[in-house]
Parts: structure tokens; C-alpha cells; sequence
């Protein structure tokens, strides 16, 4: 261990009764490190319940960063994953060696929690080492580990006791067995410490020399022999009771009312690095073998007290486990309901609907209430058709019940629920008849005097678009989705504490905007804000911010866009806005390609297959901005893959989201120089934009909608309206140039270039009583300034790509200019252009 702990990651491979865990754990308490011990079971291998016992280990050691690690959740991906290693980064001391220790990794199997493990041991950090207790080599792919030499292995050849280390092992309990007797004795135990130590007990026991055979395969009965047939009938029922328990606290076995009986104390220890005990893992096996003696009351009262220390130790997935074991269903839906958001993580609701589905069905008859969590989980599964079938069915048969609060409450979740179902599905269907469910469901809600509905469940999640018309575009349907939204936010606020407040306002901004209606999309996005401020919906606040960030960006407003940052910025400081970060990451890629810094995206969105935590319902205009970066790197068959990859609720399933594919299909196909799906993609998002005057999906193309639409002009194609084609063209060229000097303004500042220079005189006159530039050099550079391409240029001056290009050396020379943009800033500042 003194060897191996200087190594970043340390395995120790052992089968059972080897000493590892004992072993690296008295290493450690004689040892100046900072540690944390993370003890697996198998319930680990759900990654929520993983992220409860990982966070309350780093809790022993850094209460801080774990509540950090509590808010943020499992990191499932690879930007989560960055968010994580940000988090101990500014807490980590480098004065301090740290060590984490992963105990019973054997018992992990699932590939996202391996995933994490496999990152998280590969950490940048060279004061923390990684130890890793298994039975078997952890799955975990480490060959980069072993070739770089940073992988340390303790093996069961390491932790064999030798014939002198045996001789010495039964001196230390006054046992001083012959030489041959010694060999014997290894013989049969191979140097398993398990096995020598009953080997000790066998023979202090008997008082005779060692006689006994085959000591691996008569384990359990030699622990029956050797240990359990001291322990009283009370003894032994506690000792089964604990194997019961995967973290055996103090104070939780304090409340089994035993003792651990001295006969097995060196099998059951204190772990301080866990603050908890641990059962050596054979007598555990050999006792959980035994439960069948327990009576089901006895067991049932064991896993109660489990589940409600779970509770209060914020464990509730592990609390939900003992629940369903104790048959517990009323205290296992008020342990599922403090997990629950307005969309649930997919890997929680697969669990808890696989309980659900597993629940006998007078469960629901006595608690009715546990529809509503039930069918919830099917609509965060996307299962809609089924809910959409089950919850009338539901709705059919609490209608029959006596009045009570809570047939009230049963109702009210399951026309909300259903009202949810029909929201949802309305982006396929085009029914908008969902209202009236919302508005049963309020009917219900205020009869409940004392029943009110808290964040997170009270924050709204915003779909990719607000506006769930399907891209079958019809005239009029905008209008006729936000007056049916008008008519339910109402209701659903009323249910659900203030939830969707503001989202009507939203849909008119976003409607407003995509039509390229500036000023009224303003109004609506101020006032969408300042409702949903009211009501704490932090996602429906972020989206009309996003709008406003989109049109002062459109208006070249640089401090218009500065002020919109800062408060974008400023929600990265709530904790109750769960996705957060997500959307700051997704919208601040969106900001840094539009104005050519992609170097700032985030690293996460730069991966072909890496994605977010968000539900696939939310997921869609992420795909977007992933299909837009790889169109500013170049990366054209790319940004198209991506956009072949939208979900069934993914961009393309809204007008305004197969507007925006469409265009980008567009500018990608004609960068591909394949004009005639590029002619193809225009014309399906012109015949979709057409009815409801919508042009904001073309214009944010800029450069690239006016190359591409001065290219259909050129060749005279007739199949889309040459006044349309203009209108797109002039608008995208103004927001080309506007976005050039927004660029500009948020470059980063350096030195001045004309100041650089020595010997470069200052002012027009003088330089261009030297070498001024002919007409066609200032129409290039004043090209360059507008951010047109060599291309652009060429055609608006009737001459050659290659002449365009000697005319810009020619430009740099006579500027002393090293490229574009300091070409454009010494002419700025010599006055000779704008």
C-alpha cells in the first residue's frame, strides 16, 4: 500500500475474506490523508441512488461540495461531467493528499454509474489517488491507466499469508502450531485470511491441533460451527437483521435495541471513514441466508426503520427500496414525492414506474392518490398513448368514490394529468381540447384548503418551442394554439402553484419574434418576464430573455445585449432553477457561433454524440445549435447528420423548428455546392414560412441565407417568389452587417495596431498622400468590413474570386495589415472607412 498510494489509481482485486477492505483501511488510519469511503451495494447500479451514496461520502470530508454535487445531480454526460470536476476544483487543497475509496466495485454493472466512475478516477487532480476494492476486475476499460504507469494493483498473490506471515498471525492469539502443521494449514486455506482466522478458532475452540479439511468449501459450516452456534436465539436475530441493512449507522442500530454479540466482533467493525459499521461479507451471506427465521412482521418493522433513517438522511431512493420491501406503498409515495419535479429524470421515473407497475392494485384502491404519481411517470416517459387510454379509465373510477379531500385531490392530479397528456400529444394531433381538463382539474384543486404544490414540481420545463403548432402548417393556427394557452395558464397556475405563469405571454413573444415583429415581441417578453418572476417560473423567465438577447443581437444593440447577459448570467445563482446550466450552455453556444467565437462553446456541445440531461420532450433546440457549430466549423455533412438525428419531440416536430432545420439544411446542402437540395430545403421552409409571414429562421442565417438566395436569384428560379427571395435577402444582408460589428465589439481588445507600428503616421491626408487605395481595393475592403466572403464580394463586383483575393494582398500591403480584421481596424481608425 505505501508503494501503491503514490499511483493516481490503486486496485485492490481479492475475493471475499482476503482483508482488502480491513487492509486499505488500517493503511489509511495510520496515514495523514483526507479520505472518503464510498461503501457499493447493488442498488448502486441506479444512478440516482449511486449519486445519494457518492454525495454523502464527500460529505464527511467537504459539506460544501457536496450539497454542490446534491444540486447538480448524477452527471450522466459529458458536460455534466465538466460541471462536476469545476465544482471540487476550487475546494480541492494542493498542500493535501485526498483519497477515495471505492469499496465492492464488483457489485457495479451499470454503464452510465461505470461511465462516471471510469472519468471520475482519471481525474486531473495529483494529490488525490483513487482505490478501487473489488472481487473481480472492475469494468472499467484502464489500459491507458496501465501503459502510462499510473495504475497500481494489490492482487490475492499480495494479500496471501506466507507460511512465516501464518506462523506469526497465530502467535498474536498465543497459538504455536508445528512447521507441518503450518503447511497443512496453508494448504487448505491457500493464505486466506478468512480461512485462518477460523482455522484459530477452530483450534482454540477444540484444543487440539488442526484436523480440519477443505476449508473454502465448508465455509458456512465452519462460521456455523465456529461462530453462531455460541450466539444466543436474540443474538443471532439481530445479527440477522443487520444483513438485511446495506449502511448499518449508529443510531440506526441503536433502534434494533441488541447488541453485537462479542463472539462475532471481529467480523462486524466501525468504519469512521463511512461513519457506519460493516459486516464482514460472509457472515453477511451466511445471514442473509438466514432471514427466512425472522418472522415477516420482524422483517417488515427492520426495513420500516431502514427507510425512515433514509429519509431523514436525504437517501430517498434508498428509502423507496425498503418501503417496497416492508410492502409500505402510502410511505413509499410520500418518499417518491419529494423526488419529484415537473419532469422527472427518466433513469428515477423508470424505477419508481417499475415499482408501481410491480404494486398490488388494492394499493391504489386504498391510497387513490398514487394515480396521479403513476400516471405522471407515464407521461415522463413519453408513454402518452397508454396514459392517454388509463387515465380517463382512472378518472371513471375515483368519480364512484365517496367525497372525501382525497378523492379531491386524486381527481384533481388526474384531470391534470391528463390535461399534461393532451398538451403534450397536441403537437401530433393538432386537438387543443386539453383546456377543459385543466380547467377540471382547478374545479378540484379548490376544494383542498390545506393542499398547495412547492418547487420544483411548481417550475414550469419549456419545450425547444413554446408555440406547439406541428410544422403541417396551416394559417391561423398560431393564433389558435396561444388563445387555447390563454385559456388554460389560468387554470394550470391555479393547480400547480403558480406553474406556467407567464408561458401564454411567451408563446406571443416567440411568435412575435420569428414573424420579425420586433417591438411587440419586446412588449410581450417584458411582460412574460415580470409574470413569471412572480411565480418563480425561472425557465419560462430564461426563454424570453433569450428572445431579447435574439433581437437586440438582430439591432445591432451592443448594450442592449451586455444588460440581457447579465441577467442570463445572474440565473446561474438560483439553485431552484434546476436546468440552469444546461440552458446557459445551449444559449451561450447559440450567442458565441452567431458572433464568431466558437472556442467558448462549451466542450459538450462540440461532441458528435455527447447530450444533455434534458428530458427529449425539452431536447430540440439543442440539436440546433450542435447543427449550427459544425456549419461555422466547416463541418457540413455533420451539422446535417445532426439534424437527421431530431427526437420525436425534437425540433422538427414544430413549425418553428423544421423552419429552422429546414434553413440550415439549406445553407449546409449549397456550402456542399449540392444546389439542388439546397433549392429543395429552401423552398419546403419557404412554402411553411409563406402563410404566417414568418422570416427570422432565414435571416439569423445572415451571410450564408445571402449568398445562398443571391445564388437562386442569379439563376432566375422561379418557383419562389423573386419578391420574397429580395425581401429575405436584404433582411439577412442588414443582420449580416450588424452582426459583424457586434462581433467586433466583443472581440477581445488588443494593443492598437495603429499605434503598434512605429513610423505609421496618423491621420487621412498624410497617408493617403502616400498610398491610397484605388476604387476597387476601398469596394473590396468595405466588403470585408460588411463581413461579406471573397464569393459575396466577387459577384457584387461582377469580377473573379482570384482577383477579389490579389486585390486584398494589395490591401494588406498598402495597410501594413496581417489579416482581415486588423485590415478593417487600421482603416477604421485612418478614417477610410466606417
Amino acid at each position: 500500500m505505501e508503494r501503491a498510494i503514490a499511483s493516481p489509481v490503486v486496485y485492490v482485486i481479492a475475493g471475499a475474506g482476503f482483508g482488502k477492505s480491513h487492509g486499505v483501511y488500517s493503511f489509511l488510519r495510520q496515514n495523514n490523508f483526507i479520505t472518503t469511503w464510498v461503501q457499493f451495494s447493488e442498488r448502486d447500479n441506479i444512478a440516482g441512488r449511486f449519486w445519494e451514496n457518492f454525495t454523502a461520502a464527500v460529505d464527511k470530508i467537504a459539506p460544501k461540495t457536496a450539497g454542490r454535487l446534491q444540486e447538480i445531480g448524477f452527471p450522466e454526460t459529458d458536460r455534466q461531467f465538466e460541471r462536476y470536476m469545476k465544482i471540487p476544483k476550487s475546494e480541492v487543497m494542493p498542500d493535501q493528499k485526498y483519497v477515495f475509496v471505492y469499496d465492492d466495485t464488483h457489485l457495479l454493472k451499470d454503464k452510465k454509474v461505470l461511465r462516471f466512475l471510469g472519468n471520475s478516477i482519471t481525474s486531473p487532480f495529483p494529490n488525490i489517488t483513487s482505490i478501487l476494492i473489488s472481487r473481480n476486475e472492475p469494468a472499467i476499460n484502464a489500459e491507458r491507466l496501465r501503459k502510462a504507469g499510473l495504475l497500481a494493483r494489490i492482487t490475492e498473490e499480495d494479500l496471501r499469508f506466507t507460511q512465516e506471515e501464518t506462523a506469526g498471525f497465530f502467535a498474536l492469539h498465543q497459538i504455536y502450531p508445528s512447521t507441518q502443521t503450518l503447511s497443512s494449514i496453508l494448504n487448505d486455506t491457500d493464505g486466506w485470511a478468512f480461512a485462518l482466522y477460523l482455522a484459530i478458532l477452530s483450534m482454540k475452540n477444540a484444543g487440539v491441533e488442526y484436523a480440519l479439511q477443505g476449508m473454502k468449501s465448508n465455509i458456512f459450516k465452519l462460521i456455523e460451527s465456529e461462530i453462531i452456534s455460541a450466539l444466543q436465539e436474540q443474538e443471532r436475530k439481530y445479527l440477522i437483521k443487520l444483513s438485511l441493512i446495506d449502511h448499518l449507522a449508529p443510531d440506526l442500530l441503536d433502534s434494533f435495541g441488541g447488541t453485537v454479540p462479542a463472539s462475532v466482533g471481529s467480523f462486524i467493525q466501525f468504519d469512521t471513514y463511512l461513519n457506519a459499521y460493516k459486516l464482514h461479507p460472509l457472515i453477511r451471506d451466511y445471514f442473509l441466508k438466514k432471514q427466512g427465521e425472522l418472522s415477516l412482521e420482524e422483517q417488515r418493522e427492520v426495513y420500516l426503520k431502514a427507510a425512515d433513517w433514509c429519509m431523514k438522511n436525504n437517501r430517498p431512493l434508498d428509502a423507496i427500496g425498503y418501503f417496497e420491501k416492508a410492502g409500505d406503498y402510502n410511505k413509499l409515495f410520500n418518499a417518491a414525492y419529494t423526488m419529484f419535479t415537473f419532469i422527472i429524470p427518466n433513469h428515477i421515473a423508470q424505477v419508481l414506474l417499475a415499482i408501481y407497475e410491480q404494486a398490488p392494485r388494492e394499493v391504489f384502491e386504498h391510497n387513490p392518490i398514487i394515480y396521479n404519481l403513476y400516471t405522471r411517470l407515464l407521461i415522463n416517459l413519453e408513454l402518452f398513448d397508454r396514459a392517454a387510454v388509463e387515465l380517463p379509465e382512472i378518472i371513471t373510477k375515483l368519480e364512484t368514490l365517496e367525497p372525501s379531500p382525497i378523492k379531491n385531490r386524486a381527481l384533481a392530479g388526474s384531470y391534470l394529468n391528463l390535461g399534461i397528456c393532451g398538451f403534450y400529444m397536441s403537437l401530433l394531433t393538432g386537438d387543443y381540447s386539453y383546456s377543459e381538463f385543466y380547467e377540471r382539474a382547478s374545479f378540484y384543486y379548490q376544494k383542498l384548503d390545506t393542499f398547495t404544490i412547492e418547487p420544483p414540481l411548481s417550475v414550469s420545463t419549456v419545450c425547444s418551442y413554446v408555440c406547439r403548432v406541428n410544422s403541417n402548417n396551416v394559417k391561423g393556427e398560431i393564433e389558435r394554439f396561444i388563445a387555447v394557452l390563454d385559456e388554460t395558464v389560468p387554470y394550470a397556475a391555479s393547480c400547480l402553484g403558480g406553474c406556467t405563469w407567464g408561458m401564454n405571454d411567451l408563446a406571443r413573444t416567440e411568435a412575435a419574434f420569428f414573424r420579425g415583429r420586433f417591438e411587440e415581441a419586446e412588449q410581450h417578453a417584458e411582460i412574460c418576464i415580470r409574470k413569471a418572476r412572480q411565480q418563480n417560473q425561472f425557465e419560462i423567465e430564461n426563454r424570453a430573455l433569450f428572445f431579447l438577447l435574439r433581437i437586440n443581437l438582430a439591432r445591432g444593440d451592443y448594450q442592449g445585449i451586455r444588460g440581457i447577459l447579465r441577467q442570463l448570467e445572474a440565473q446561474l445563482a438560483v439553485p431552484e432553477y434546476l436546468n440552469r446550466n444546461t440552458y446557459h450552455d445551449i444559449e451561450g453556444g447559440w450567442f458565441y457561433i452567431q458572433i464568431g467565437q466558437e472556442e467558448k462553446i462549451a466542450p459538450w456541445m462540440k461532441n458528435d454524440f455527447e447530450e444533455s440531461d434534458l428530458n427529449s420532450m425539452v431536447i430540440g433546440f439543442e440539436t440546433l445549435v450542435k447543427a449550427r457549430y459544425h456549419l461555422a466549423e466547416q463541418r457540413y455533412p455533420a451539422a446535417l447528420a445532426t439534424l437527421d438525428r431530431d427526437e420525436k419531440f425534437g425540433a422538427g416536430a414544430f413549425l418553428f423548428g423544421k423552419l429552422e432545420i429546414k434553413t440550415l439544411e439549406a445553407v449546409c446542402c449549397s456550402k456542399l455546392r449540392d444546389d439542388e437540395k439546397a433549392f429543395i430545403a429552401l423552398k419546403t421552409a419557404y412554402e411553411l414560412a409563406w402563410p404566417n409571414e414568418i422570416s427570422m429562421p432565414f435571416i439569423e442565417l445572415g451571410k450564408d441565407m445571402r449568398t445562398l438566395v443571391s445564388r437562386i436569384l442569379k439563376e432566375n428560379q422561379t418557383s419562389i417568389p423573386r419578391e420574397w427571395l429580395e425581401t429575405i435577402r436584404r433582411g439577412a444582408s442588414a443582420y449580416a452587417r450588424k452582426l459583424f460589428i457586434i462581433a467586433e465589439n466583443f472581440r477581445p481588445r488588443a494593443a492598437s495596431p495603429v499605434r503598434s507600428r512605429p513610423g505609421l503616421r496618423t491621420g487621412v491626408e498624410a497617408w493617403r498622400g502616400e498610398q491610397s487605395l484605388s476604387r476597387r481595393e476601398l469596394a473590396v475592403l468595405t466588403g470585408l468590413s460588411q463581413g461579406l466572403t471573397r464569393t459575396e464580394i466577387a459577384e457584387n463586383s461582377s469580377i473573379s474570386v482570384n482577383t477579389v483575393k490579389s486585390v486584398i494582398r494589395s490591401v494588406y500591403n498598402k495597410l501594413g495589415a496581417i489579416n482581415q480584421a486588423d485590415a478593417v481596424r487600421i482603416a477604421g481608425a485612418l478614417g477610410i472607412i466606417e
